[in-house]
């Protein structure tokens, strides 16, 4: 079995090269099922439910959020019509949503389950309980992907390694941009720092370049769109046999190609 997990989907060119990739991974052969973060597929600030469909009927097998799950107005309403989609495991209790989720891929099942890092991040919960909790849920015999949606490389890496050997790989997100350590860790479980993103190659971690450097030469706040042009799709397959729960490979890939 190869699973993809696909870095942050930022905003309708992050979404448009989504479903260039994984139609042509799903049909090839190359992959089995996709794990797609997208917290920003929504105009780059969160998820709505007729987008989060949109990209199930693209080829996503599951999907995970972040620190901007609530961006897109009635979304807390809408999360639980879609058990493919999963929320930070680490929100307070009572928060809409599921924080574990099993799905079917062409090879059988595959979990997944989102923590939040605590570390240059909004308040929650501790991570390293959370996913104790979390994975309680989820069944023993199955892939187990765990997607660490962090800012700080120290917290996803401590996280990598108080779940090796329990999971099959921990991927980290959110800093859109992909780092050279994909790699098996000493107990056997998969681990990158972080995906990457998939959307514009020109932009600064996908918006326009202009009103970044707008803000950071003059500390006058201005609208970050979403970039056009040229795309990519980051992420890393892991590769499991069959019937078993830790893998053999994980690889860095990366897709480009103009819109």
């Amino acid at each position: 079995m190869r699973i993809l997990m696909v870095g942050d989907i930022v905003g309708s060119p992050g979404r448009t090269c989504f479903k260039r990739v994984a139609q042509a991974l799903l049909s090839s052969g190359e992959v089995h099922g996709i794990i797609a973060n997208a917290e920003n597929a929504a105009a780059g600030n969160g998820l709505t439910l007729a987008l989060a469909r949109e990209l199930l009927e693209a080829g996503a097998t599951l999907i995970t959020l972040g620190d901007h799950t609530w961006g897109q107005k009635g979304f807390e309403a809408e999360i639980g019509q879609e058990k493919r989609v999963v929320r930070p495991a680490n929100y307070p209790e009572g928060v809409p949503g599921a924080m574990t989720a099993v799905a079917e891929t062409a090879l059988g099942p595959i979990g997944v389950v989102q923590v939040l890092g605590q570390v240059f991040m909004a308040s929650c919960d501790n991570p390293f309980h959370a996913v104790n909790r979390a994975l309680k849920q989820l069944p023993a015999n199955i892939p187990v992907f765990v997607d660490v949606h962090a800012e700080a490389t120290s917290e996803k890496i401590a996280l990598g390694y108080w779940l090796d050997g329990r999971v099959t790989a921990v991927c980290g997100t959110h800093t859109h941009v992909q780092t050279s350590d994909a790699g098996l860790l000493p107990g056997g479980t998969a681990y990158i720092t972080d995906l990457g993103m998939t959307g514009p190659v020109t932009s600064v971690i996908g918006r326009e370049i202009a009103p970044v450097l707008k803000k950071f030469t003059t500390g006058i706040s201005a609208r970050f769109e979403v970039a056009g042009g040229a795309l990519k799709l980051e992420g890393a397959i892991i590769e499991v046999p069959n019937g078993k729960r830790l893998p053999t490979a994980i690889r860095s890939v990366r897709y480009t190609f103009d819109n």
